[in-house]
């Protein structure tokens, strides 16, 4: 695959998981992408969760997206992004309606936006399975 096949990938499957760690034990849970490019993963959460403490203390993360019998892993270091045009870009987004609840509950201050760059993906199919892995290099561009 090549860059752009693989941000396609990601955009046109959004659910994936991020790996996390918490202390010396993993954690792994379902997260939804924003949007996947050359200036990075996006995606967000909450401040008051525990995988945002967790980012805190170890930034190091892996990215899991996986459909139709290709899997991409995405290997890299997540940032705290402060920018309040792409904040309002996602509260508007058609795919993040639910996100108007945090606004009429007065918690919308809570919405961190999380971004991998300069990171590696490794895939994996079936057929590729034991094949050498080939680390790709994407998002290098700064947002």
């Amino acid at each position: 695959m090549k860059k752009q096949e693989i941000y396609d990938f990601m955009n046109q499957n959004v659910g994936f998981y991020l790996a996390t760690m918490d202390g010396n034990q993993p954690r792994v849970r379902g997260m939804m992408l924003f949007k996947a490019d050359e200036n990075g993963i996006v995606f967000h959460t909450a401040s008051t969760k525990d995988v945002y403490k967790q980012i805190l203390k170890n930034p190091k993360a892996e990215l899991c997206f996986n459909a139709n019998g290709i899997q991409i892993r995405v290997t890299g270091v997540l940032e705290i992004v402060h920018n309040e045009k792409l904040r309002e870009e996602i509260f508007n987004h058609p795919s993040r309606k639910f996100l108007q609840a945090w606004k009429d509950k007065g918690i919308d201050n809570s919405l961190e936006i999380l971004v991998m760059r300069n990171c590696e993906a490794l895939i994996w199919t079936m057929q590729s399975n034991f094949d050498a892995k080939e680390p790709i290099r994407i998002c290098e561009k700064k947002g």
